[in-house]
């Protein structure tokens, strides 16, 4: 009998961690009092701009801002990218900034050519931060890639999302904090 019982909470525990896995999504909408908002650390570190001059979220102050942390060789990120894509060309002449923090997994990510290679072969024109230090990384305790974060205009972080999915959802508080302009 006990090791039908040690199987089954064996497999209890691997289905939550499935369930928790970043690649599998999760979202955290933070609280809609803005006094409870928690505001966006600025961009630290970055070593490299590609398709912008240096941005901090002071300049960007006014706009909406989706955030993503990313890496070109991360299966999950190169699988979000089309959503990224559609929600830029949808909402950028609306006011959305989209800006991309690459973040490197591996040593070769963290060659500028390649980013830039990466940047031009997957069609990218938003900015693009290159944090090879992890100094953005760490200033918004992330841990995922990808990860979004949406800002709103007050400079504050109100919604993110780690791994995939969640599309119509981050599209819906897009939208809604385009129209509270």
């Amino acid at each position: 009998m006990r090791p039908i019982r040690l199987a089954l909470a064996t497999l209890a525990i691997g289905a939550a961690l499935v369930a928790a896995w970043p690649g599998n999504g999760s979202s955290t909408a933070l609280a809609q009092d803005s006094a409870a908002k928690a505001p966006a650390p600025d961009f630290a570190g970055i070593d490299h701009w590609f398709n912008s001059q240096p941005l901090t979220i002071a300049g960007l102050r006014g706009k909406v801002v989706l955030v993503e942390f990313w890496t070109h060789e991360c299966i999950n990120c190169l699988h979000v990218l089309p959503h990224t894509k559609a929600l830029y060309d949808k909402y950028a002449k609306d006011g959305l900034v989209v800006v991309g923090v690459h973040t490197p997994e591996y040593d070769e990510e963290r060659d500028p050519a390649n980013v830039k290679a990466a940047i031009a072969r997957y069609g990218i024109t938003w900015p693009v931060a290159m944090d090879n230090g992890y100094q953005t990384w760490n200033a918004y305790g992330n841990r995922f890639w990808p990860a979004l974060y949406l800002i709103d205009r007050d400079g504050r972080v109100v919604y993110s999302h780690f791994g995939e999915g969640n599309y119509d959802e981050t599209e819906v508080r897009v939208r809604q904090l385009l129209e509270k302009a």
